[in-house]
């Protein structure tokens, strides 16, 4: 048993071996810079005690299964946790390409769609070659695993800005074609930031921050005393960042930049700069001229990518939007004065970059099948049809067998604004929003009108969709049921639940990290 003080490196390796997972350097890291385990320091190396680490760890090992499972019930299947993976796995190559609430983990459609068969899953229910549906496509997580695993999938989704996420991961691209493209797009930017002053201010202004969180913000010590209550975190806080505002006014003033004058007349006005909104029209003028197709709307979801994180917020509340932040402030996050920003030019380039290696990765896994989504309403759209017509190429191999089944995950009641999370995509682009056809909208709410209405428009999913499928169809939808309304769904759609699996979802980006589970019913004609 390894004891004393040892490196990041080598406590990665003891605690990989005690937990029996993947725990790397940048892991024990995070663990120092927020105060988890102790940093010392020996003729300039990082070195952290084993019992520190033993420590952390002892309290998470095992613990979180007793406790969900008290708090959610023992039918709780933790096998489906996916609790061994780490999050660059769960959002491995492409699935990564563009940020999308209620999406569920590549691993759980490969746990059903692939052929193998364990204690819990004791059928193989797809093979290759099948057509998988996905009438509620979302970002197209099912269409990237069919392709994984050798099937074709089709994807069905209201929202057109779901559709072109779901179809960019999907896309056979020519990468030295793309590649070319975006050096020419980066090229004319950089020519356009030298001509503006907004970098020279946004490093001005960062020089301000790390001087001033280095005395007052300190880390890991200040974090530490947060922990440990050593100190008022609100008060203290409060203070530092009045202190600090007259500085970011000063560096404001100096390079011209406007702070105030925002306006709520639309979402660009509201959530950004003056600076970001120009960068960004720019560079979308520049993104309409490209006569590449594909090439063009995957520049479009890198755009979207990268305005979705410049959106003038605090850290915290980057996911689901509070109020505009104008000026700096402290963050909750990370513990010491942060900024809103200002410029897009660093997010751009470095989406740029990783959405080509996700392209890149991609390819590696992508089997000769094909894969498709629709905008359509999924009660009604006649899938036969939109085959027929956008995507002839799966037309002779869904005359010859038709769909085998669904795999998918249906909007949840009174939890998401589908069209209302991408604002800034639909305003930029100019895209067809259809709010009014979603079902179970967060604007709605999760009354019994909103219940009723959300029971009739899934059934009346599967009604429209059973007529694509196969006899001996295969259907199962993922969904936290609190409201217990899948028997109601099932029962008018002419179907019967056959199997139940409830798993926990340990893989939340939202601020709630409490108990959580979902239900995946497995379904069959009555």
């Amino acid at each position: 048993m390894m004891t004393g003080l040892v490196s990041v490196k080598e406590a990665s390796k003891w605690a990989s071996e005690y937990s029996e997972k993947n725990i790397t350097e940048s892991n024990i890291s995070y663990l120092i810079q927020y105060g988890r385990i102790n940093r010392y320091n020996q003729e300039g190396n990082t070195l952290v005690e084993i019992a520190d680490v033993k420590q952390y760890y002892n309290s998470l090992k095992g613990q979180k299964e007793l406790d969900w499972k008290e708090k959610l019930g023992a039918d709780l299947n933790w096998t489906l946790s996916f609790d061994s993976y780490k999050e660059s796995e769960t959002t491995k190559h492409i699935h990564r390409l563009h940020p999308y609430k209620g999406k569920f983990i590549p691993q759980l459609a490969e746990y059903f769609l692939d052929n193998h068969t364990d204690s819990f899953k004791k059928e193989i229910y797809f093979q290759e070659g099948d057509i998988i549906l996905d009438p509620f496509c979302g970002s197209g997580t099912t269409l990237v695993q069919a392709c994984e695993l050798g099937m074709n999938a089709i994807g069905v989704d209201i929202s057109k800005f779901n559709a072109m996420i779901s179809n960019s991961k999907v896309e056979n691209y020519d990468i030295l074609s793309l590649q070319k493209t975006l050096n020419e797009l980066n090229k004319n930017f950089n020519k356009f930031e030298n001509e503006v002053d907004v970098v020279a201010f946004e490093n001005e202004l960062l020089s301000e921050l790390y001087k001033f969180n280095s005395k007052y913000f300190p880390t890991p010590e200040f974090k530490k005393c947060v922990n440990n209550k050593t100190i008022n975190e609100k008060e203290y806080s409060t203070q530092k960042e009045k202190e600090f505002l007259p500085i970011f006014h000063s560096v404001a003033k100096k390079h011209n930049i406007e702070i105030d004058g925002q306006t709520n007349d639309s979402f660009m006005n509201k959530w950004y700069f003056s600076t970001t909104k120009k960068e960004t029209y720019y560079i979308s003028e520049l993104i309409d001229k490209i006569s590449d197709e594909p090439i063009k709307r995957i520049m479009q979801i890198i755009l979207s990518r990268t305005i979705r994180s410049c959106r003038a917020t605090t850290h915290s509340d980057l996911a689901t939007l509070v109020v505009p932040i104008y000026t700096t402030y402290y963050c909750r996050k990370h513990k010491k004065i942060c900024k809103p920003l200002f410029s897009i030019k660093k997010w751009w380039d470095t989406y740029s970059k990783d959405t080509i290696e996700r392209i890149k990765l991609f390819q590696k896994y992508k089997t000769k099948t094909n894969q498709y989504c629709f905008t359509g309403d999924s009660r009604n759209l006649n899938i036969e049809k939109a085959i027929e017509k956008q995507f002839q190429v799966l037309l002779p191999i869904y005359k010859g067998k038709k769909i085998k089944g669904i795999f998918s995950s249906p909007p949840y009641v009174g939890l998401i604004d589908y069209h209302e999370q991408h604002a800034y995509s639909y305003e930029l682009f100019s895209l067809k929003r259809n709010d009014n056809l979603e079902i179970g909208p967060l604007f709605n709410g999760g009354g019994i009108g909103a219940r009723n209405s959300y029971v009739e428009g899934i059934s009346q999913v599967l009604i429209n969709c059973k007529k694509y499928l196969c006899n001996d169809y295969e259907v199962f939808l993922v969904a936290n049921d609190k409201h217990n309304l899948y028997p109601q769904i099932a029962e008018k759609a002419s179907m019967k639940i056959i199997d139940v699996f409830k798993r926990p979802v340990l893989n939340r980006t939202e601020k709630d990290k409490g108990a959580y589970s979902e239900f995946i019913f497995r379904m069959k004609e009555k």
